[in-house]
């Protein structure tokens, strides 16, 4: 089937770009971590040039795949980027600036709890970035060391005042509910604190037990000890309400934010935007064009060396052009993870006919079974339920 008319008029509107800079150093490897990261329990200044360099011939040697588009976010993200020192930062982000034309709505970096990244907070605000992610996990010391995390409560604390301390008004922090050892009591303690906190952002994770992870090896064992599926069940609903209730709108599966403090970026990825992934392990989305109708999937090394001889022009990054079946699954539950859920005609524009016409078996399904609804003009969202069961609603689309 051809792309609908209106396939041109939606490439008009979004003729921007996200740029996602990965950092993959970490004081620690944590036990739940599946992420492309390096333990650097210090981070040597030579590494840290090294990185910031290839970085930047990354970024040179790839605009040109998203040439003609303005910049709409940047986002360091981990591994832990606030390990790099303000002048590091501020060097990637006067290079993306030089790359794109435009004003980024929105340059966040993640931070861990910290005495050295809370001494940089105000260098960092310096550096050009406005929003900081504060990856604090719980607020009780034995589920911290439960989860492996090498901060304790007091840090995680002391580091969201440096942050508002530092200027930053746009703060956002994540939470891991179903962690080892946790009861609905001491979930809701963990969100009376971050509530009680106040940041304008939050997202809240359900433990995932990832292959060759710390934690799936003891979970096979035996030897981990996770809520059942009744328990993290109520866990999540109890998250919604007490953060509605706060005045937090859920407006992703994990996400929640106080209004018009949705994460900009994030949402390129759900609505399948542009986005140029620089770094170890980093995964781009690149632009539709005559050859790739869907755009294709660029993904770096997640192996130090491999990915620096990338960066230096010695290796290929592997690349999927996105098949129309690849695509389409992927629009369906990208979009289904925000609370607005799919839009049939923007999804007909793109593939030349709605949702219905490719999964309509799996959608009358899932509306059987309350996972799904429908509305009007075939649009459709996640039902309460759906959201518990998510991972078993998107198997039927991929």
């Amino acid at each position: 089937m051809k792309p609908a008319s209106g396939h041109s008029k939606l490439r008009a509107v979004t003729e921007d770009v996200g740029v996602y800079l990965h950092v993959p150093f970490c004081e620690r490897i944590c036990p739940y971590c599946d992420f492309a990261v390096v333990a650097a329990p210090t981070l040597p200044r030579e590494l840290e040039s090294r990185y910031v360099r290839a970085l930047c011939d990354e970024l040179a040697a790839r605009r040109a795949a998203f040439a003609g588009r303005r910049l709409a976010t940047v986002y360091f993200g981990g591994g832990t980027p606030s390990l790099l020192r303000p002048g590091s930062v501020a060097a990637l982000i006067e290079a993306v600036r030089a790359a794109f034309p435009g004003e980024p709505a929105e340059v966040t970096l993640e931070a861990n709890p910290g005495t050295l990244e809370r001494e940089r907070l105000p260098g960092f605000r310096e550096a050009g970035v406005d929003r900081i992610s504060v990856g604090i996990q719980s607020f009780d010391d034995a589920t911290l060391r439960r989860l492996g995390r090498g901060h304790r409560a007091e840090e995680g604390w002391l580091t969201l005042e440096a942050c508002r301390q530092a200027g930053f008004s746009r703060l956002s922090l994540d939470l891991i509910a179903v962690a080892p050892g946790q009861d609905l009591a001491s979930l809701d303690r963990e969100l009376a604190a971050a509530i009680a906190f106040g940041p304008e952002h939050l997202s809240v994770y359900e433990l995932t037990l990832e292959p060759g992870t710390p934690f799936a090896v003891a979970a096979a064992r035996g030897r981990l000890d996770t809520p059942d599926e009744e328990t993290a069940a109520a866990m999540l609903e109890r998250v919604e309400a007490g953060l509605t209730a706060a005045g937090y709108r859920r407006y992703e599966i994990s996400s929640y934010a106080r209004p018009g403090a949705e994460a900009i970026h994030n949402a390129r990825y759900w609505r399948r935007r542009p986005v140029l992934g620089l770094g170890m392990g980093a995964v781009s989305n690149d632009p539709a064009a005559p050859d790739r109708p869907h755009g294709a999937r660029r993904t770096n090394p997640r192996a130090l060396d491999a990915y620096l001889e990338v960066a230096a022009g010695r290796r290929e990054a592997e690349v999927e052009v996105l098949a129309p079946a690849v695509a389409r699954g992927e629009a369906v539950f990208l979009a289904l993870r925000t609370v607005a859920g799919l839009d049939a005609g923007r999804f007909a524009a793109e593939f030349g006919a709605p949702p219905q016409a490719f999964f309509g078996p799996a959608i009358e399904a899932l509306c059987r079974c309350e996972l799904l609804e429908r509305r009007g003009g075939g649009d459709l969202r996640l039902t309460p339920r759906g959201r518990l069961l998510s991972d078993s609603v998107f198997a039927h689309f991929v």
